[in-house]
């Protein structure tokens, strides 16, 4: 796996915000290496450099979005996750890619990006629903315990859970036959 500095990728960044075009040209070419593992890692094939475009052309669009006081990997990280979810959605292919996977050591992010992944897509659901699944799902609660918790009984609660969960999959394209194989 390529190697990377993330604070001298911040930096240059930082310097591409202030209209430092040097820096620009050397943050796009020091990136694509990274992004280029970073996809072929979960594609197989030529997809991984169409991807590592799209994302350079992401960043390019939205490098205003980027907060210079916040941590540049987690940043670029989403970028990069959000491109191959578009893409494997167009395309109709099977990219298996766990909510809470540990992304922190295979890739070189901040572990919490999946958390903030997960916490994207709980807030697109109904607010108790998104509680209920958080407490059985995340924080390891029975159903019983979540029954407790919530007032609901435990049939309601397995019934919201199931359907959020559908919910989810729907989501991040997730089909029904692909969430059975698994």
């Amino acid at each position: 796996m390529p190697t990377y500095n993330s604070q001298e990728w911040q930096d240059l960044m930082r310097a591409a915000q202030a209209g430092d075009a040097q820096a620009y040209r050397s943050l796009l070419s020091a990136l694509r290496p990274w992004l280029l593992s970073y996809f072929r890692r979960r594609l197989h094939g030529s997809e991984g450099e169409d991807l590592v475009q799209m994302t350079l052309l992401s960043l390019h669009e939205k490098r205003h979005t980027y907060n210079p006081d916040a941590p540049f990997m987690p940043w670029i990280a989403a970028v990069a996750r959000h491109k191959l979810i578009d893409y494997v959605r167009k395309t109709g292919r099977h990219v298996h890619v766990e909510l809470n996977e540990e992304l922190g050591l295979a890739d070189g992010m901040q572990p919490d990006l999946a958390a903030r992944d997960v916490a994207v897509l709980l807030a697109q659901l109904p607010k108790d629903q998104a509680r209920v699944i958080s407490l059985h799902k995340l924080q390891d609660m029975s159903v019983d315990e979540v029954s407790r918790a919530t007032g609901k009984s435990p049939s309601a609660v397995k019934v919201i859970v199931h359907r959020g969960l559908k919910k989810l999959q729907a989501l991040v394209g997730v089909s029904k036959r692909e969430a059975a194989d698994e």
